[in-house]
């Protein structure tokens, strides 16, 4: 497993973080050996793990390669990936709680996407999963198969900063977000969001805030784009900016999914198997984003800005989504005043000098 030939495009991560990994989960999944046979090495555990992960390979394609049996590879998939998510959960895919983490998060997306004030970009997939033959699960959607649904906040680099996966079908992002523990710590202030402060260059006072899809609910700490009926010239530019940093959100899904192939194609797993893959796959994402691996993400496969604050579509699109598809739109109403006066006051500012950007003029 040292070799580094090959190992990157099997794995998508060099032999180095592979070995980080080993280092780090090996004491979890270790076993002891017996009279009747030698235990699987964690090595080994590990390595047939990443590479379902990676390739999305059945159980018994990989029994094959592996000489291990397909339910035992199953056992060691489960217990490998329940063992990384615990591992790596609390420096992986930890939501800040301080004001320096989130006003870090915030630069980042002014630098970047030229979005003051965000916290993060939410965004949300549903995985289609096909529970094996008499695993117990119901066909709640009739066409023999259910779906898992993945509501995420993402930084300005593509890092899941929280996730929460629902099971129930026909469930939004939105309702997602309704009962999650990120809207309770919100609504309770928990979170320790920066205070209010003036836009740049400007004496606007803006709320630091969030960024969703219509789908969301408009609140003082998230905003979403106007609806697209009758806008006008500085609504249009309000919602080309907002999508600017939206956009985070789906590039750190597309990369998961192209990347970790599991994702590719309908997950012949019951939901509670699809969750746990799901929350170890958004650790290790987190872990390559962070060590700029370019076995995982090399240059110009996520959008990127150049230096005209043009965004240039990252080669990802070539290879689709895969599994993850967009979760059913329910839009919320009555949006209230205060929130909407907000928008408003982000919206004048994007269209004065103070807040404006070149490229918007060419995108609306």
């Amino acid at each position: 497993m040292t070799d580094e030939n090959g190992f990157g495009d099997l794995m998508w991560m060099t032999a180095e973080e592979f070995e980080f990994l080993l280092r780090m989960v090996g004491p979890l999944i270790t076993k002891q050996h017996t009279k009747m046979r030698r235990a699987i090495s964690p090595r080994d555990r590990l390595s047939v793990t990443l590479r379902f992960l990676a390739t999305g390979k059945t159980f018994s394609s990989l029994s094959a390669q592996y000489k291990i049996g397909a339910s035992t590879i199953s056992q060691i998939v489960m217990e490998t990936c329940g063992a990384l998510y615990q591992l790596m959960k609390k420096d992986f895919l930890k939501t800040p709680s301080t004001e320096t983490e989130w006003r870090a998060i915030s630069q980042d997306f002014e630098s970047k996407w030229q979005f003051p004030h965000c916290l993060g970009a939410l965004g949300g997939k549903q995985i289609y999963i096909q529970p094996p033959a008499k695993s117990g699960c119901l066909d709640n959607n009739n066409k023999g198969r259910l779906s898992v649904t993945i509501m995420a906040a993402v930084d300005a680099n593509y890092k899941f900063i929280y996730a929460t996966v629902g099971t129930q079908e026909k469930v939004s992002d939105a309702g997602l977000f309704a009962y999650s523990d990120l809207c309770k710590e919100m609504d309770q202030g928990q979170l320790n969001f920066p205070p209010p402060e003036p836009l740049p260059n400007s004496d606007i006072m803006m709320p630091y805030m969030f960024v969703g899809d219509e789908a969301c609910p408009l609140r003082p700490d998230l905003v979403k784009p106007y609806p697209n009926k009758q806008m006008d010239h500085s609504q249009q530019v309000l919602n080309y900016r907002l999508s600017r940093a939206r956009r985070v959100a789906e590039n750190a899904f597309s990369i998961l999914t192209n990347r970790l192939r599991v994702f590719r194609n309908t997950v012949f797993l019951e939901p509670e198997k699809v969750v746990k893959i799901t929350m170890a796959s958004l650790c290790i994402h987190n872990f390559l984003c962070e060590r700029k691996s370019e076995a995982y993400t090399p240059p110009a496969f996520a959008d990127f800005k150049n230096g005209d604050h043009r965004i240039v579509e990252g080669t990802w699109k070539n290879q689709g989504n895969g599994s993850f598809q967009p979760v059913e739109q329910r839009r919320e109403h009555n949006a209230l005043l205060m929130p909407e006066m907000q928008r408003n006051l982000l919206r004048d500012y994007f269209v004065s000098p103070a807040g404006c950007i070149p490229s918007q003029e060419e995108h609306i």
